[in-house]
Protein backbone atom coordinates (compact mmCIF):
# COMPACT_ATOMS: atom_id res chain seq x y z
CA UNK A 1 0.00 0.00 0.00
CA UNK A 2 2.88 2.78 0.03
CA UNK A 3 5.21 4.04 2.55
CA UNK A 4 3.45 3.37 6.04
CA UNK A 5 2.21 0.27 7.05
CA UNK A 6 1.99 0.72 10.97
CA UNK A 7 2.09 4.23 12.85
CA UNK A 8 2.09 4.61 16.38
CA UNK A 9 0.97 8.09 17.66
CA UNK A 10 1.49 9.32 21.43
CA UNK A 11 0.30 12.09 22.91
CA UNK A 12 -2.56 12.50 26.09
CA UNK A 13 -2.85 14.49 29.20
CA UNK A 14 -4.75 17.52 27.65
CA UNK A 15 -6.60 18.27 24.76
CA UNK A 16 -3.66 20.34 23.29
CA UNK A 17 -1.89 17.16 22.40
CA UNK A 18 -4.88 15.15 21.75
CA UNK A 19 -7.03 17.02 19.20
CA UNK A 20 -3.89 17.32 16.50
CA UNK A 21 -3.41 13.98 17.36
CA UNK A 22 -6.77 12.91 16.79
CA UNK A 23 -6.42 15.26 13.45
CA UNK A 24 -3.36 13.62 11.72
CA UNK A 25 -4.74 9.96 12.25
CA UNK A 26 -7.32 11.23 10.36
CA UNK A 27 -5.31 12.71 7.67
CA UNK A 28 -3.40 9.38 7.58
CA UNK A 29 -6.32 7.39 7.54
CA UNK A 30 -7.60 9.36 4.43
CA UNK A 31 -3.79 8.75 2.47
CA UNK A 32 -3.09 5.05 3.55
CA UNK A 33 -6.86 3.79 3.82
CA UNK A 34 -4.86 0.46 5.07
CA UNK A 35 -2.80 1.80 7.71
CA UNK A 36 -2.49 0.64 11.28
CA UNK A 37 -2.92 3.37 13.46
CA UNK A 38 -1.84 3.04 17.32
CA UNK A 39 -2.04 5.55 19.83
CA UNK A 40 -0.77 5.39 23.43
CA UNK A 41 -2.31 7.31 26.45
CA UNK A 42 -1.92 7.18 30.09
CA UNK A 43 -4.46 5.51 32.32
CA UNK A 44 -5.99 8.71 33.66
CA UNK A 45 -5.55 10.90 31.04
CA UNK A 46 -8.25 12.81 29.02
CA UNK A 47 -7.03 10.75 25.74
CA UNK A 48 -9.71 7.67 27.11
CA UNK A 49 -12.62 9.91 26.29
CA UNK A 50 -11.65 11.15 22.97
CA UNK A 51 -9.65 8.77 21.30
CA UNK A 52 -11.93 5.06 21.20
CA UNK A 53 -14.90 7.25 20.43
CA UNK A 54 -12.91 8.45 17.63
CA UNK A 55 -12.34 4.96 16.13
CA UNK A 56 -8.64 4.48 17.27
CA UNK A 57 -7.08 1.41 19.03
CA UNK A 58 -6.00 3.20 22.51
CA UNK A 59 -3.09 1.50 24.20
CA UNK A 60 -2.77 2.17 28.01
CA UNK A 61 0.97 2.52 29.34
CA UNK A 62 2.13 3.65 32.68
CA UNK A 63 3.22 7.46 32.25
CA UNK A 64 4.36 9.52 35.36
CA UNK A 65 5.23 12.65 35.68
CA UNK A 66 8.74 14.33 34.98
CA UNK A 67 10.59 16.10 38.10
CA UNK A 68 11.61 19.58 37.22
CA UNK A 69 14.28 19.26 39.33
CA UNK A 70 16.20 17.11 41.34
CA UNK A 71 14.17 15.63 44.56
CA UNK A 72 13.23 12.25 45.86
CA UNK A 73 11.30 11.40 42.20
CA UNK A 74 14.10 12.06 40.12
CA UNK A 75 15.84 9.15 42.26
CA UNK A 76 12.72 7.15 41.07
CA UNK A 77 12.35 7.95 37.43
CA UNK A 78 14.90 5.71 35.84
CA UNK A 79 12.92 2.32 37.20
CA UNK A 80 9.71 4.01 36.83
CA UNK A 81 10.31 5.08 32.93
CA UNK A 82 12.46 1.56 32.34
CA UNK A 83 8.80 0.14 33.10
CA UNK A 84 6.83 2.12 31.20
CA UNK A 85 9.59 2.08 28.46
CA UNK A 86 9.44 -1.47 28.31
CA UNK A 87 5.52 -1.72 27.75
CA UNK A 88 5.60 0.97 24.99
CA UNK A 89 8.46 -0.97 23.26
CA UNK A 90 6.46 -4.51 23.52
CA UNK A 91 3.24 -2.79 21.93
CA UNK A 92 5.70 -1.20 18.89
CA UNK A 93 6.98 -4.39 18.40
CA UNK A 94 3.69 -6.05 18.06
CA UNK A 95 2.32 -3.68 15.52
CA UNK A 96 5.39 -3.01 13.86
CA UNK A 97 5.86 0.33 13.76
CA UNK A 98 7.30 2.24 11.36
CA UNK A 99 7.34 5.39 13.16
CA UNK A 100 6.23 7.21 16.36
CA UNK A 101 4.52 10.61 15.81
CA UNK A 102 4.71 12.43 19.46
CA UNK A 103 2.36 15.14 20.56
CA UNK A 104 3.94 15.86 23.90
CA UNK A 105 2.64 14.38 27.62
CA UNK A 106 3.90 12.46 29.41
CA UNK A 107 3.32 9.20 27.90
CA UNK A 108 5.03 10.36 25.12
CA UNK A 109 8.25 9.67 26.43
CA UNK A 110 8.00 6.26 27.33
CA UNK A 111 7.33 6.48 23.21
CA UNK A 112 10.39 8.20 22.43
CA UNK A 113 12.45 5.92 24.27
CA UNK A 114 11.29 2.78 23.30
CA UNK A 115 11.55 3.91 19.51
CA UNK A 116 15.10 5.65 19.75
CA UNK A 117 16.25 1.93 21.58
CA UNK A 118 14.89 0.16 18.05
CA UNK A 119 16.28 2.97 15.90
CA UNK A 120 12.70 3.37 14.01
CA UNK A 121 12.16 7.15 13.14
CA UNK A 122 10.97 9.91 15.57
CA UNK A 123 8.68 12.65 14.80
CA UNK A 124 7.60 15.28 17.38
CA UNK A 125 4.82 18.18 17.20
CA UNK A 126 5.48 21.00 19.27
CA UNK A 127 2.96 23.90 19.67
CA UNK A 128 4.28 25.75 22.52
CA UNK A 129 7.00 28.08 23.34
CA UNK A 130 8.92 26.91 25.91
CA UNK A 131 8.26 23.34 24.32
CA UNK A 132 6.82 20.90 26.92
CA UNK A 133 9.23 18.91 29.49
CA UNK A 134 8.48 15.55 27.37
CA UNK A 135 9.19 17.02 24.06
CA UNK A 136 12.04 18.66 25.37
CA UNK A 137 13.16 15.07 26.47
CA UNK A 138 12.05 13.58 22.87
CA UNK A 139 14.12 16.05 21.35
CA UNK A 140 17.16 14.33 22.61
CA UNK A 141 16.28 11.42 20.26
CA UNK A 142 15.51 13.23 17.04
CA UNK A 143 15.96 15.86 14.81
CA UNK A 144 12.94 15.37 13.49
CA UNK A 145 10.80 18.34 15.11
CA UNK A 146 7.65 19.95 13.59
CA UNK A 147 6.13 23.06 14.97
CA UNK A 148 2.79 24.88 14.61
CA UNK A 149 3.57 28.36 14.32
CA UNK A 150 5.65 30.37 12.21
CA UNK A 151 7.44 32.44 15.17
CA UNK A 152 8.37 29.57 17.42
CA UNK A 153 12.13 28.65 15.66
CA UNK A 154 12.57 32.36 16.49
CA UNK A 155 11.01 32.17 20.14
CA UNK A 156 13.25 29.57 21.14
CA UNK A 157 17.06 28.05 20.46
CA UNK A 158 15.87 24.38 20.77
CA UNK A 159 12.83 25.05 17.92
CA UNK A 160 15.53 27.03 15.75
CA UNK A 161 15.78 24.37 12.81
CA UNK A 162 12.12 22.94 13.65
CA UNK A 163 9.97 22.45 10.33
CA UNK A 164 7.24 25.14 10.62
CA UNK A 165 3.79 22.57 9.34
CA UNK A 166 1.00 24.24 11.27
CA UNK A 167 -1.52 22.44 13.95
CA UNK A 168 -3.86 19.43 12.61
CA UNK A 169 -6.96 20.77 12.94
CA UNK A 170 -10.23 18.56 12.68
CA UNK A 171 -11.37 18.30 9.12
CA UNK A 172 -15.01 20.13 10.33
CA UNK A 173 -12.89 23.16 11.31
CA UNK A 174 -10.11 22.95 8.39
CA UNK A 175 -12.91 22.72 5.80
CA UNK A 176 -15.47 25.13 6.98
CA UNK A 177 -16.78 27.94 4.65
CA UNK A 178 -17.92 29.92 7.81
CA UNK A 179 -20.59 32.11 5.65
CA UNK A 180 -22.30 29.09 3.94
CA UNK A 181 -22.69 27.79 7.25
CA UNK A 182 -23.69 30.81 9.12
CA UNK A 183 -27.78 30.67 8.69
CA UNK A 184 -27.34 26.64 9.95
CA UNK A 185 -25.90 27.60 12.83
CA UNK A 186 -27.58 30.72 13.87
CA UNK A 187 -30.92 28.46 13.42
CA UNK A 188 -28.95 25.62 15.82
CA UNK A 189 -28.68 28.13 18.59
CA UNK A 190 -31.95 30.11 18.13
CA UNK A 191 -29.68 33.42 17.52
CA UNK A 192 -30.79 36.31 15.39
CA UNK A 193 -29.19 36.65 11.82
CA UNK A 194 -30.34 40.55 11.53
CA UNK A 195 -27.45 41.31 14.95
CA UNK A 196 -24.23 40.33 15.69
CA UNK A 197 -22.82 37.78 17.71
CA UNK A 198 -20.25 37.21 20.28
CA UNK A 199 -18.99 33.73 20.80
CA UNK A 200 -17.11 33.37 24.28
CA UNK A 201 -15.22 30.31 25.12
CA UNK A 202 -12.77 29.80 27.88
CA UNK A 203 -12.14 26.13 27.87
CA UNK A 204 -13.36 23.41 29.86
CA UNK A 205 -11.96 24.73 33.45
CA UNK A 206 -9.61 27.75 34.20
CA UNK A 207 -12.96 30.17 32.90
CA UNK A 208 -14.30 31.73 36.09
CA UNK A 209 -13.18 35.25 34.99
CA UNK A 210 -14.25 35.24 31.67
CA UNK A 211 -17.24 33.53 32.72
CA UNK A 212 -18.72 35.98 35.02
CA UNK A 213 -17.20 39.49 33.52
CA UNK A 214 -19.25 38.88 30.33
CA UNK A 215 -21.95 37.38 32.22
CA UNK A 216 -21.93 40.60 34.48
CA UNK A 217 -21.94 42.76 31.37
CA UNK A 218 -24.99 40.69 29.91
CA UNK A 219 -27.48 43.56 30.11
CA UNK A 220 -25.09 46.04 28.59
CA UNK A 221 -24.15 44.12 25.65
CA UNK A 222 -28.17 43.33 24.98
CA UNK A 223 -29.07 46.97 25.46
CA UNK A 224 -25.99 47.68 22.76
CA UNK A 225 -28.13 44.72 20.38
CA UNK A 226 -25.40 41.63 20.93
CA UNK A 227 -26.31 38.53 20.92
CA UNK A 228 -24.22 35.78 22.82
CA UNK A 229 -23.13 32.52 22.63
CA UNK A 230 -21.64 31.36 25.74
CA UNK A 231 -19.77 28.03 26.03
CA UNK A 232 -19.72 27.85 29.91
CA UNK A 233 -17.25 24.55 29.85
CA UNK A 234 -18.13 21.37 31.47
CA UNK A 235 -15.67 21.57 34.82
CA UNK A 236 -16.77 25.48 35.44
CA UNK A 237 -19.22 26.60 37.73
CA UNK A 238 -22.29 27.72 36.52
CA UNK A 239 -23.24 31.99 36.88
CA UNK A 240 -26.28 33.76 36.33
CA UNK A 241 -27.27 35.59 33.44
CA UNK A 242 -30.61 38.11 33.62
CA UNK A 243 -33.40 36.22 31.89
CA UNK A 244 -35.21 39.75 30.48
CA UNK A 245 -33.01 40.57 28.04
CA UNK A 246 -33.97 41.92 24.82
CA UNK A 247 -32.04 39.75 22.74
CA UNK A 248 -30.42 36.25 22.95
CA UNK A 249 -27.89 35.59 25.54
CA UNK A 250 -27.60 31.43 24.88
CA UNK A 251 -25.63 29.33 27.09
CA UNK A 252 -24.16 25.62 26.57
CA UNK A 253 -22.23 23.52 29.24
CA UNK A 254 -20.06 21.84 26.57
CA UNK A 255 -19.44 22.12 22.35
CA UNK A 256 -18.30 19.33 20.77
CA UNK A 257 -19.25 21.10 17.54
CA UNK A 258 -17.06 23.91 17.46
CA UNK A 259 -17.90 24.81 14.01
CA UNK A 260 -21.33 26.03 14.42
CA UNK A 261 -19.94 28.66 17.62
CA UNK A 262 -17.56 29.81 14.92
CA UNK A 263 -19.57 29.92 12.14
CA UNK A 264 -22.54 31.51 14.25
CA UNK A 265 -19.71 34.53 15.76
CA UNK A 266 -18.82 37.53 14.36
CA UNK A 267 -16.15 38.20 17.66
CA UNK A 268 -15.13 35.23 19.92
CA UNK A 269 -13.36 36.06 23.33
CA UNK A 270 -11.35 33.29 24.83
CA UNK A 271 -8.03 31.83 26.34
CA UNK A 272 -4.84 31.51 24.08
CA UNK A 273 -4.31 27.93 23.80
CA UNK A 274 -2.49 26.97 20.92
CA UNK A 275 -5.19 24.81 19.56
CA UNK A 276 -8.05 27.57 19.98
CA UNK A 277 -5.25 30.03 18.38
CA UNK A 278 -4.88 27.87 15.43
CA UNK A 279 -8.64 27.09 15.08
CA UNK A 280 -9.40 31.10 14.76
CA UNK A 281 -6.66 32.08 12.48
CA UNK A 282 -7.14 29.25 10.55
CA UNK A 283 -11.31 30.33 9.48
CA UNK A 284 -9.94 34.01 10.20
CA UNK A 285 -11.94 34.80 13.09
CA UNK A 286 -11.61 38.19 14.94
CA UNK A 287 -10.75 37.45 18.53
CA UNK A 288 -10.14 39.04 22.14
CA UNK A 289 -7.64 36.62 23.75
CA UNK A 290 -7.39 36.78 27.46
CA UNK A 291 -4.45 34.59 28.24
CA UNK A 292 -4.68 31.93 30.89
CA UNK A 293 -2.27 33.60 34.17
CA UNK A 294 -1.32 30.48 36.19
CA UNK A 295 0.90 29.09 33.35
CA UNK A 296 5.07 30.35 32.28
CA UNK A 297 2.94 32.68 29.79
CA UNK A 298 3.02 30.18 27.15
CA UNK A 299 -1.00 31.34 25.91
CA UNK A 300 0.40 35.12 25.95
CA UNK A 301 3.29 34.20 23.77
CA UNK A 302 0.38 31.92 21.01
CA UNK A 303 -1.36 35.45 20.79
CA UNK A 304 0.97 38.32 20.52
CA UNK A 305 1.92 37.41 16.85
CA UNK A 306 -1.45 37.56 15.75
CA UNK A 307 -2.70 40.48 17.42
CA UNK A 308 0.73 42.02 16.12
CA UNK A 309 -0.74 41.63 13.10
CA UNK A 310 -3.92 43.08 13.73
CA UNK A 311 -5.90 39.70 13.81
CA UNK A 312 -7.37 40.31 17.56
CA UNK A 313 -6.74 42.00 20.76
CA UNK A 314 -5.38 41.07 23.18
CA UNK A 315 -6.58 41.24 27.53
CA UNK A 316 -4.82 40.23 30.94
CA UNK A 317 -7.05 38.27 33.08
CA UNK A 318 -7.09 40.72 35.84
CA UNK A 319 -8.15 43.13 33.47
CA UNK A 320 -11.05 41.70 32.25
CA UNK A 321 -14.29 43.09 33.92
CA UNK A 322 -17.96 44.00 32.69
CA UNK A 323 -16.87 47.61 32.38
CA UNK A 324 -14.01 46.71 30.11
CA UNK A 325 -16.47 44.21 28.09
CA UNK A 326 -18.53 47.62 28.25
CA UNK A 327 -15.70 49.79 26.40
CA UNK A 328 -14.04 47.53 24.51
CA UNK A 329 -16.02 44.99 23.22
CA UNK A 330 -18.90 46.66 22.67
CA UNK A 331 -17.70 49.34 20.21
CA UNK A 332 -15.86 46.25 18.56
CA UNK A 333 -18.57 43.55 17.98
CA UNK A 334 -20.76 46.69 16.42
CA UNK A 335 -18.12 48.28 14.38
CA UNK A 336 -18.39 45.44 10.83
CA UNK A 337 -15.82 46.86 8.76
CA UNK A 338 -13.43 46.69 12.05
CA UNK A 339 -14.16 43.14 11.99
CA UNK A 340 -13.73 42.33 8.69
CA UNK A 341 -10.28 43.42 8.53
CA UNK A 342 -9.37 41.78 11.95
CA UNK A 343 -10.41 38.90 10.27
CA UNK A 344 -8.40 38.78 7.01
CA UNK A 345 -5.06 39.73 8.96
CA UNK A 346 -5.97 36.51 11.44
CA UNK A 347 -6.78 34.31 8.47
CA UNK A 348 -3.17 35.45 6.90
CA UNK A 349 -1.39 34.56 9.84
CA UNK A 350 -3.62 31.09 10.11
CA UNK A 351 -3.22 27.74 8.16
CA UNK A 352 -5.58 24.99 7.85
CA UNK A 353 -3.35 22.51 6.06
CA UNK A 354 -1.13 21.63 9.31
CA UNK A 355 -2.43 17.74 8.83
CA UNK A 356 -1.23 17.38 5.31
CA UNK A 357 2.42 19.48 6.06
CA UNK A 358 2.87 16.84 9.45
CA UNK A 359 2.08 13.88 6.75
CA UNK A 360 4.69 15.13 4.17
CA UNK A 361 7.44 15.54 6.85
CA UNK A 362 6.87 12.03 8.78
CA UNK A 363 7.00 10.19 4.89
CA UNK A 364 10.05 11.83 4.60
CA UNK A 365 11.35 10.88 8.05
CA UNK A 366 10.23 7.61 7.38
CA UNK A 367 11.61 7.45 3.96
CA UNK A 368 14.78 8.60 4.94
CA UNK A 369 15.66 5.85 7.43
Amino acid sequence: MGLLRSVVLAGGGTGGHIYPLLAFADALRRHFPEVRITTLGSPKGMENELIPPAGYDLRVIPAFQLPRSINLNLLRTPDRMYKSAHAAGQILDEVQADVVVGFGGYVSVPAYLAAWRRELPIVIHEVNVPPGVANRMGMKFTKNIAVGFPTQPQQAESLKDARVVGVPLRTAIARMDRQALRPQALAHFGLRPDLPVLFVSGGSSGARTINLAVAGAAKKLAHAGIQVLHVQGGRNDPFEVPSDLPVPYVVVPYLSDMQLGYAAADLMLCRAGAITVAETTAIGMPAVYVPYPFSNQEQKRNALPVVEAGGGVLVDNAELTPEWIERTIIPLARDPQRLATMGAAAGSYGRRDGDEALLDFVCEAVAGR
